[in-house]
C-alpha cells in the first residue's frame, strides 16, 4: 500500500519514469522542491537493527541520512548509483571501517558528515572522488593524528571539523596550507574561507605547535575557528594551559657544538670522547664506530644548563683494537646529524723501574698526580689545591713542618700486601702499631711505635679524606713519635699513614678514624649519667623522707610517752614500703640481719638487751 501511494504520488509530480524508484522498507523517502525550481529527493534510515547501507536507494536521492543505526563498515562503491547525491551525512552509527572507495561516482557530493562514530582511521585518498566536495565532519571519532599526504585533499574545503578526537599534534603541511589562507594575497574574485573545529583534542605542547599556536594568535577575513581556546594536555606541567598563554619554541634540527676532531691516549689509559649538540626538541645522542665494531665503554648522557645535549664516551684500558673513528650521531623528528671523532692510542712514556726481592710488590712510579690504593681501592690522590690547611701540634717547644706531597702510585700483589721496592724490609717496617689515642670534631692524635728508629730519623704524616684524591703532608722531627693535627672537618672519614721521611708507607703503618666517634661516644656516656641520675633520684628521694619522717613521728611519740626503759635512750624504728596482698602499700619491718647489725652505733650486749619487747622483736637502730 505504502509503495502504491508512493508510486501515484511520483506520477501525480510528473516524475520521469527512468527517475523513479523504489524507498527501502527501513527508511522514508520525501521530495522537496530546490531553489531553482528543481525537484530532490531526501532518504533517511535510522533503523537500529541495521548493519549495511540498503541496496535499493532511488537513484535519484540528492539527499542520504543513515543515522543511529548498526552499521560498521562502508563497502566499496556503496553509493556509486546516486551520481546526485550532494549531502551524505552518516552520524551517530557504528562506523569504525571505511574503504578507500566508498565515495567512488559521487562526483557532485558536497557535504559528507561523520560525527559520533568510532573511526580510528579515515581514507583521505578517497576525497579524489568527490572533487566538490566542500563540507567534511569528522566530530568525535577516535582519529589519532592526521598523515602530512591529507593536506593535498583538503584544499577545496570550507568547513572542517575535528574536534574531539585523539590529535596531539597537525602536520607541518597543513597548518602551512591554512597559514596560506590567513596571509596570502587572492584575486579580486577570489575569496577562499575555512572554518575549523579543532577544540577538545589532548594536544602535545610542543615545538611541533608553534605554527597552530600562532596560526590562532590573531584574527583573519578567510580562516575561522569554531572555538579558539584550545588548551594543552601535555606535558603535565602545561595540562589545561591555553594556546594563548604558551612561549614555545620553534623546531630546530641537530646542531654539534665545535670541538676536536681526534684525541690522542696511552695505551692502557683511559679515553674520554665527548660531543654536544642543540636541537628543538633536544636531540637523541648516539654513538657507532666507523669500522662496524662494537663498542667497548660506557656512554653517559647530559643535558646542560643552556639546553645542550651533551654525551660521552669512555673507553677504559684502551688498547691499539680501539683505534680509529667514532661517529656520535644527534637525531631529532626534523633529521639527524653526524660528527667523526679519531682515536689515537699511543705507546706509553718509558719509566726506570726498580726491582726487588718477590716480597716487594711496590709498582712503578708515576709522575704527579698518581693514586695510591689502599685494600685494592683508590684512596686518595694529591693535588696542588688544599681548600683547607690543617695545623699541627707536637709540642710547644717542638718545630715542625708542614707541605703538600706528590703521592707515588700504590698498588696491592695477589696476597693483598703492600711493600716497597725502593727500601728494604726493614726500613720500611720501622713504624709500627699506629693508633688513634683522640679525636674530636677537628682534631685527632696519632701515636705509633719505632723501636728501630735511629735519633736522626723523621717522620711523615700523610692524611686525607678518606676517597677523595688530595692528601696532605706533616713532616714530624726525629724523636717524636706522637702528632696531633687540627683543622679537620667534623663528622669526617679520614685515611692517615705514618712512615720514614723518604719511604713510603705500608698497609699496616695506616689507620681510618672519623672525627665523630669518640665525640657521639662522650655525648652518649653524659645522656647515660643523666638518666641514671634522674631515675636515682626518682626512686630514692621518696624513700628517704618517708624514713625521715617516719623517724621523726616516732621521736616525737617517745618524747610524749617516756617509760623508765626508754628514759635513757632515744630510738627510731626502720621501715620501709612494702605490699600487702591487698595489693596496696603499707609500712613494714623485716628481722634483723648481720646487715643490720653492722648499722648499729651501740655494742652488740646493748642490742640483745634491748632487742625484744613484749614478746617481738624490733628491729632498732641508735640514731
Amino acid at each position: 500500500m505504502r509503495v502504491a501511494l508512493g508510486m501515484l504520488w511520483l506520477l501525480a509530480l510528473g516524475w520521469p519514469p527512468q527517475a523513479r524508484g523504489f524507498c527501502p522498507s527501513q527508511c522514508s523517502c520525501s521530495l522537496h522542491i530546490m531553489g531553482d525550481g528543481s525537484k530532490a529527493r531526501t532518504v533517511v534510515c535510522n533503523d537500529p537493527d541495521m548493519t549495511l547501507p540498503p541496496a535499493s536507494i532511488p537513484p535519484d536521492t540528492s539527499r542520504l541520512r543513515l543515522e543511529r543505526t548498526a552499521i560498521r563498515r562502508i563497502p566499496a562503491e556503496a553509493f556509486r548509483p546516486l551520481g546526485r547525491l550532494e549531502q551524505l551525512w552518516l552520524p551517530y552509527n557504528a562506523l569504525s571501517e571505511l574503504n578507500a572507495l566508498m565515495l567512488r561516482g559521487l562526483r557532485r557530493l558536497r557535504e559528507l558528515r561523520l560525527p559520533g562514530n568510532r573511526l580510528a582511521a579515515f581514507p583521505w585518498a578517497a576525497l579524489r572522488d568527490a572533487p566538490q566536495l566542500r563540507l567534511l565532519d569528522l566530530q568525535a571519532n577516535r582519529l589519532p593524528a592526521v598523515p602530512p599526504e591529507a593536506a593535498r585533499f583538503l584544499e577545496n574545503l570550507t568547513f572542517l571539523d575535528l574536534s574531539s578526537n585523539q590529535l596531539m599534534r597537525l602536520p607541518q603541511e597543513l597548518i602551512v596550507s591554512w597559514a596560506h589562507l590567513k596571509t596570502g594575497i587572492f584575486p579580486p574574485n577570489h575569496h577562499p574561507r575555512l572554518v575549523l573545529g579543532l577544540q577538545d583534542n589532548p594536544w602535545a605542547c610542543d615545538c611541533q605547535l608553534y605554527n597552530l599556536v600562532h596560526l590562532l594568535d590573531g584574527w583573519a577575513p578567510n580562516l575561522a575557528f569554531i572555538e579558539t581556546e584550545l588548551r594543552c594536555a601535555s606535558p603535565r606541567s602545561l595540562a589545561g594551559v591555553a594556546f594563548s598563554q604558551l612561549e614555545l619554541r620553534k623546531c630546530q634540527g641537530p646542531e654539534f657544538h665545535p670541538g676536536v676532531a681526534s684525541i690522542r691516549s696511552p695505551l692502557g689509559g683511559t679515553a674520554l670522547l665527548r660531543c654536544g649538540a642543540t636541537g628543538v626538541p633536544g636531540p637523541e645522542m648516539s654513538w657507532r664506530r666507523a669500522n662496524g665494531r662494537p663498542l667497548n665503554g660506557t656512554v653517559h648522557e647530559e643535558v646542560s644548563s643552556d639546553g645542550t645535549s651533551w654525551t660521552l664516551l669512555g673507553l677504559p684500558a684502551v688498547s691499539h683494537l680501539d683505534s680509529g673513528d667514532y661517529i656520535c650521531q644527534a637525531k631529532n623528528f626534523l633529521g639527524a646529524s653526524e660528527t667523526v671523532i679519531s682515536l689515537i692510542v699511543t705507546e706509553p712514556q718509558t719509566s726506570t723501574e726498580h726491582s726487588g726481592s718477590p716480597g716487594a710488590l711496590w709498582a712503578r712510579t708515576g709522575s704527579g698526580g698518581e693514586a695510591a690504593a689502599y685494600n685494592n681501592k683508590l684512596v686518595v690522590r694529591h693535588v696542588p689545591q688544599i681548600p683547607k690547611p690543617a695545623v699541627l701540634a707536637t709540642g710547644p717547644s717542638v718545630p715542625s713542618s708542614k707541605e703538600e706531597l706528590t703521592l707515588q702510585h700504590f698498588q696491592m700483589d695477589a696476597l693483598g700486601e703492600l711493600s716497597d721496592r725502593r727500601a728494604g724490609p726493614s726500613e720500611a717496617q720501622v713504624v709500627r702499631s699506629v693508633k688513634v689515642v683522640g679525636d674530636t670534631y677537628h682534631s685527632v692524635s696519632l701515636v705509633w711505635k719505632a723501636p728501630k728508629a735511629k735519633n736522626t730519623t723523621a717522620f711523615n704524616v700523610l692524611y686525607a679524606v678518606f676517597g677523595q684524591h688530595s692528601m696532605r703532608r706533616v713532616i714530624v722531627q726525629p724523636g717524636k713519635t706522637r702528632v696531633t693535627i687540627t683543622g679537620l672537618l667534623p663528622k669526617t672519614k679520614y685515611v692517615a699513614c705514618v712512615c720514614v721521611q723518604g719511604l713510603v708507607p705500608r698497609k699496616e703503618q695506616c689507620v681510618i678514624f672519623s672525627t665523630n666517634e669518640v665525640v657521639d661516644a662522650e655525648n652518649t656516656q653524659q645522656l647515660i649519667n643523666v638518666v641514671v641520675i634522674s631515675v636515682a633520684v626518682v626512686i630514692a628521694l621518696p624513700l628517704t623522707l618517708l624514713v625521715c619522717c617516719g623517724a621523726l613521728q616516732r621521736r616525737c611519740r617517745k618524747c610524749f610517752n617516756r617509760d623508765s626503759t626508754e628514759a635513757t635512750v632515744t630510738y627510731i624504728n626502720l621501715e620501709r614500703l612494702g605490699h600487702s596482698e591487698d595489693g596496696l602499700e603499707e609500712l613494714s619491718r623485716h628481722s634483723v640481719s648481720e646487715a643490720d647489725r653492722l648499722l648499729s652505733a651501740r655494742s652488740s650486749v646493748d642490742f640483745q638487751a634491748f632487742g625484744v619487747k613484749g614478746g617481738r622483736r624490733i628491729n632498732e637502730y641508735f640514731c
